[in-house]
C-alpha cells in the first residue's frame, strides 16, 4: 500500500483545477434557483411553472453528463472540461441579451445543464491522481465544487436589484467562467494513470452490473436532494414564509453551506468509517429533517432542520463517491456521469413534487413526507445490500473490500 501522505500522493494543482471547475460550473448551473423570484415579475408563473423552470437545468445536467462521462474517458478529462466552460457561455449569453419570453426562458434553463455536466469530468481529473486509500478526501475536496451554489443564492439577486435586471446577472456570470477556462487550461493535468477508451460494447457492460444501478439510486437521493433543494428553497421560503427575493435567498444559502462544505467531510469520514456506514447514518438524518420540515415549523426552526438536512445530504454525496471509485476504478469516467446523472434526475424530480403538491393541496407538507419516505427506504437498502458487497465487491473489477461494519478498506 502506498504510505504517502494524502497531499504527497497526487497532484495539488489537478486537484484545485478540478475544484475551481466544478464550483463555478455550479454556480452558473443553479442561477436560475434565486433568481426564479424575480424572474416571474416579468413572467408570472404558477407554482408548477416556477418548479419547471428550477428543474430544467438539472435536467439539462442530467442528460449531459452521460455525453461528457464518455468524452471524459475518450478525450480525457482535461479536454472536457475545457469544451465544458467554453459552452457554458451559450446560454450564459443568450440570458443576457436574447430573452423575449418565458418559452426562451426555458430553454435557457435547459442549456445551462452544460455547466451541471461539469461534475462528469471534474471528479475524474481528481480521482484518477489519487489512491484508493485517499479517494474519500479527494474527491470530497473536488465535488466540494457545489459550494459554487452559495455564490449564487448569496449575490444573485443583490446583483439583480443591484442593476435593475435580472439579464444583467447572465452576463456578469462570463467573467468568473473565463477566469476559471485560463486557470484550468494552465493547471489542469490528465493523470498518467488515466484508463485508456473503452469500447461501447464494455461501457453496456457497466449499465448490466447491480451495483451501477444501486449506486445511481443512492446519488438521486443525496445529490439529487441537495441540488433539487438548492434550486427550490428559494421559491419555498417565498412562498410558505412570504419573504421577499433577498431575504429567501439568503436563507437558502444558510442551509446550501451546510451541504457544500461537508461534502469533503463525508469523503474522509467515510474513508475512515466505511462509506455503507456513513452512508445509513446520513440517510437517518436526512428522513428525520424531510419529516420534521412537513410540520412546516417557525422560520428559525425549518432553517435549523434544513441546514441539518442538507449537512446529511452534501456529507452523503461525499460518502457515495467514496465508494464509486473503488468498485469501478477502470471505468470511472463513465460510471462517475451516469450516476452523476441519476443524481441530477433526482435533483429534477425533488422540484416538480413539491411544487406539484403545492399546488394541489396548498401545502408542502406532503411533498416532504414523500421525500422522507425515500431516505428512511434507503436505509434500509443499504442494510440489505451490504452483505452481498462484502462477498462481491473484491472479486468483480473493484479493490475494496466491505467489513460487516461496511467499512471499505
Amino acid at each position: 500500500m502506498d504510505k504517502k501522505g494524502f497531499w504527497q500522493s497526487g497532484h495539488k494543482p489537478s486537484l484545485f483545477s478540478a475544484f475551481l471547475y466544478f464550483d463555478m460550473s455550479f454556480m452558473v448551473w443553479v442561477l436560475i434557483g434565486p433568481l426564479v423570484v424575480i424572474i416571474m415579475k416579468d413572467y408570472p408563473m404558477d407554482p408548477i411553472q416556477k418548479a419547471n423552470l428550477v428543474a430544467l437545468p438539472i435536467l439539462g445536467g442530467s442528460i449531459l453528463r452521460l455525453a461528457f462521462g464518455f468524452l471524459t474517458d475518450y478525450l480525457g478529462p482535461k479536454r472536457t472540461g475545457q469544451l465544458g466552460l467554453l459552452l457554458t457561455t451559450i446560454p450564459l449569453i443568450w440570458g443576457w441579451q436574447f430573452v423575449n419570453s418565458l418559452t426562451d426562458m426555458y430553454a435557457v434553463a435547459l442549456l445551462l445543464g452544460v455547466a451541471g455536466a461539469s461534475f462528469a469530468a471534474a471528479l475524474p481529473l481528481a480521482s484518477q491522481w489519487y489512491p484508493k486509500q485517499h479517494q474519500g478526501l479527494a474527491m470530497g475536496i473536488a465535488g466540494a465544487g457545489n459550494s459554487g451554489t452559495v455564490f449564487s443564492t448569496l449575490f444573485a439577486n443583490r446583483l439583480a436589484e443591484h442593476y435593475g435586471s435580472w439579464e444583467t446577472v447572465f452576463g456578469l456570470a462570463l467573467i468568473p467562467i473565463f477566469l476559471v477556462f485560463v486557470v484550468f487550461t494552465i493547471f489542469a493535468k490528465d493523470s498518467p494513470n488515466r484508463p485508456a477508451p473503452k469500447k461501447l460494447s464494455q461501457y453496456a457492460s457497466v449499465l448490466k452490473q447491480r451495483d451501477t444501478w444501486l449506486f445511481c439510486l443512492l446519488y438521486c437521493v443525496t445529490f439529487g436532494g441537495f441540488v433539487g433543494m438548492s434550486n427550490y428553497l428559494t421559491i419555498f421560503f417565498n412562498a410558505q414564509y412570504n419573504l421577499g427575493a433577498v431575504r429567501a435567498a439568503d436563507f437558502t444559502t444558510l442551509c446550501v453551506i451546510a451541504g457544500s462544505f461537508f461534502r469533503p467531510i463525508g469523503g474522509f469520514l467515510s474513508d475512515r468509517l466505511g462509506g455503507v456506514r456513513m452512508l445509513t447514518l446520513l440517510y437517518a438524518g436526512a428522513f428525520t429533517m424531510f419529516v420534521c420540515v412537513a410540520t412546516l415549523p417557525s422560520l428559525s426552526m425549518v432553517v435549523v432542520l434544513l441546514f441539518a438536512g442538507m449537512m446529511c445530504l452534501g456529507a452523503g454525496n461525499g460518502s457515495v463517491f467514496q465508494l464509486v471509485p473503488q468498485r469501478f476504478g477502470s471505468e470511472i469516467g463513465l460510471v462517475t456521469g451516469i450516476v452523476g446523472a441519476a443524481g441530477g434526475l433526482g435533483g429534477y424530480a425533488l422540484p416538480l413534487v413539491l411544487g406539484s403538491l403545492y399546488q394541489s393541496s396548498g401545502t408542502y407538507s406532503t411533498g416532504f413526507l414523500i421525500l422522507g419516505g425515500v431516505a428512511l427506504a434507503c436505509v434500509f437498502l443499504l442494510l440489505i445490500v451490504q452483505g452481498a458487497w462484502k462477498r462481491t465487491w473484491s472479486g468483480q473489477g473493484g479493490t475494496a473490500k466491505i467489513d460487516s461494519l461496511g467499512q471499505a478498506s
